[in-house]
């Protein structure tokens, strides 16, 4: 298994890292620019017009290696609705910010709407397919069957997680070296687990990431924009309840939940003593680099 699940993370790498000078030059051209904010990081306005949607790049060295092996596992095709869903919900998101020059991307309303609808199919699917139960396991409690609550809850992770992956990509390479790891973990899960589909699909999405990594670490020459960092949120979240292990997100997704917690911790006490802050910016990674942490350190 260790050898064949080497190949499509060749393959997806060797992808990604050939697209990337084709595909900058393209973003670049059609000035698909990034635009900072001026109340951000003030080191972050240097990068203002650095190519964005960058995400294309792993999402289709990623789709193309999962092809190869979709006929003999038809099962990740699951997988592949969803990462697709949340990163064309990306791509639109990205192509309003900078076609139409609207800073916020779509509107607020307009992403809840495509997210539940993308997450209620996807978990109708695996439903019909019989691999959604209500149980899981839970740290030193072990099994725990949460019966009707469990769907409730199953939605609203899904939407937390997908959304937390994005808020991770703040600084050059951080949510592709971040997932790179997290599907690592993926594949040796799926491995233990005998999900050789969902290991293959996972080692694809490694790659992926490593190839783009040639062209997003710092100093970015590209960035992944709402297309990338959606489609990775969109696979780190599919992986593991199409494994019918969701608790997997509380231990692989950990960095996640730091960067969308820190989110919640200072909107929630910012409102509640009328203007005060815990970190001097969220997400985390915003904080750190304001208390003078470089980008490589982070």
């Amino acid at each position: 298994m260790e050898f064949h699940i080497v190949i499509p993370v060749l393959i997806s790498f060797a992808i990604s890292a050939v697209l990337g000078p084709v595909i900058i030059p393209f973003l670049r051209k059609l000035k698909m620019g990034q635009t900072e904010r001026t109340e951000g990081v003030q080191s972050h306005l240097k990068k203002a017009g650095t190519p964005t949607m960058g995400g294309v790049i792993f999402l289709i060295s990623t789709i193309i290696t999962s092809l190869f092996y979709v006929k003999d596992y038809p099962k990740i095709i699951p997988v592949l609705f969803l990462t697709l869903g949340f990163g064309l919900i990306g791509f639109l998101d990205d192509y309003i910010k900078v076609v139409k020059k609207r800073n916020l991307g779509l509107k607020v309303m307009q992403k809840i709407v495509l997210q539940v609808a993308i997450t209620l199919l996807f978990l109708y699917g695996l439903h019909l397919n019989g691999v959604l139960t209500s149980a899981v396991v839970l740290p030193i409690v072990g099994f725990v069957d949460l019966g009707i609550l469990f769907y409730p809850i199953a939605f609203l992770l899904i939407i937390f997680m997908v959304n937390a992956v994005n808020l991770t990509d703040g600084i050059d390479g951080l949510a592709s070296s971040v997932t790179f790891v997290v599907m690592l973990a993926y594949v040796i899960a799926a491995g233990v687990l005998n999900y050789f589909h969902l290991a293959v699909y996972a080692a694809a999405v490694a790659g992926g990431c490593a190839g783009f990594l040639l062209w997003n670490f710092h100093p970015a020459k590209v960035f992944m924009g709402d297309t990338g960092s959606m489609y990775l949120g969109g696979a780190v979240t599919a992986l593991a309840f199409c494994m019918s292990r969701p608790e997997l997100l509380l231990f692989f997704g950990f960095i996640y939940i730091c960067e969308a917690g820190s989110v919640v911790i200072q909107v929630s006490y910012f409102k509640a003593t009328h203007g005060k802050r815990i970190f001097k910016m969220a997400p985390l990674h915003h904080h750190f680099e304001l208390c003078g942490w470089s980008e490589v350190k982070l």
